[in-house]
């Protein structure tokens, strides 16, 4: 586990699960310090309160990595909810929530349960209440959606940022199961 003032020294292996994880077979192999895009979203994520990463390395190399952050009291997390979600879903406290960012494991160790285990690890240094993530439904078929109701995330309303034309499932689940 790492946090923002740990960035620095595990940036390279988060851009390298990056970088393999989303290059399209099709394409030559991806320089992994390329994405500036991602670069600065993980960045952007990392300056929030309470960012957390959970990184697998297998001989050496990272396999994988699981990161997020906690929502703030004034979040506008919740606004971009296609049909609005009432105040008790809504209300935060800057403790309250937490959000998975993104989980991403390499090739290999797909279907091995390492995202599972990283989605564990980071979880159980977590203090908040629940847990939020945004999922594609589309995203292999809805597999990946299918993944994360397996680990206890219930879908709680479809959400689409302005202008987007794609809708995600919000989900949420506590973050210790009882």
């Amino acid at each position: 586990m790492a946090d923002a003032e740990h960035l620095p020294f595990v940036k390279h292996s988060l851009l390298e699960v990056h970088a393999e994880v989303w290059r399209k077979d099709a394409e030559p192999a991806v320089d992994a310090g390329s994405d500036k895009s991602f670069e600065a979203r993980l960045e952007a994520a990392a300056s929030m309160p309470g960012w957390t990463v959970a990184i697998g390395y297998e001989n050496g190399r990272p396999v994988g990595y699981c990161h997020g952050f906690c929502l703030a009291a004034d979040t506008d997390w919740w606004s971009n909810m296609i049909l609005p979600l009432p105040k008790y879903v809504t209300w935060e406290t800057g403790q309250r929530t937490a959000v998975l960012s993104e989980i991403a494991v390499r090739k290999p160790w797909r279907g091995t349960g390492v995202a599972s285990q990283l989605h564990e690890i980071w979880l159980s240094l977590r203090q908040e209440e629940r847990v939020t993530l945004l999922v594609d439904p589309a995203v292999g078929d809805g597999a990946l959606q299918a993944a994360c109701e397996t680990w206890g995330y219930r879908r709680v309303a479809d959400h689409r940022e302005l202008h987007a034309t794609t809708a995600h499932t919000a989900m949420i689940r506590p973050v210790r199961h009882p």
